[in-house]
């Protein structure tokens, strides 16, 4: 007997806690998207061109890491390289510089030259001044056309979900120079 009152005073103590438990001990809660200020949802095109630039007196990008097998690999396999490589609205470096592209890539194929890119492009320029936009992608360097996810944003761009389109512009095979022209698609509120 004394052991179910237990078992009961127990499990009443348990449910009436759950029942009135203080909302606020919660981690989490739903909210409305008008609470956030969030208005209607729009798609934004951005267009500039990505300047990686590994051999120069002021380099944008450094390989910071390579395993042992990285100098003998076609692909480059286990090289990583750190970048914060300017973006500008046309595809010469003189132009006007509306951001940044700041984060890593490492070569991730044995087959292919196929990075995996981790960046953010910070944006410095008009009404995306201090908003940002997270890739998080494979980049097959080689092929026309690549397509990245753009995983997230800040500022402006919160809650922001799309893709970005590469193409390569140019690239210099003796430097590893790169000027890469991307397209970006993105909806954000």
């Amino acid at each position: 007997m004394a052991r179910a009152l237990l078992i009961l005073s127990t499990f009443l103590l348990i449910f009436f806690t759950l029942i009135f438990a203080n909302p606020n001990q919660y981690f989490s809660e739903t909210l409305a998207p008008s609470s956030l200020e969030l208005k209607k949802e729009k798609l934004t095109h951005l267009h500039f061109y990505f300047h990686d630039i590994i051999t120069a007196k002021h380099p944008t990008a450094i390989q910071i890491t390579r395993a042992a097998s990285t100098n003998t690999s076609a692909t480059f396999f286990g090289g990583v390289w750190m970048m914060d490589d300017p973006l500008t609205v046309e595809p010469n470096l003189n132009s006007k510089i509306v951001g940044r592209a700041q984060g890593i890539y490492a070569s991730a194929s044995q087959s292919e030259v196929g990075f995996l890119m981790v960046l953010n492009f910070a944006f410095t320029e008009g009404k995306f001044n201090g908003s940002n936009l997270s890739v998080l992608g494979r980049n097959a360097v080689f092929s026309t056309v690549r397509e990245m996810p753009i995983v997230g944003g800040s500022g402006v761009f919160r809650f922001a979900r799309g893709y970005a389109q590469a193409r390569t512009h140019s690239f210099d095979s003796k430097s590893g120079n790169a000027i890469v022209e991307y397209n970006v698609y993105v909806f954000h509120y």
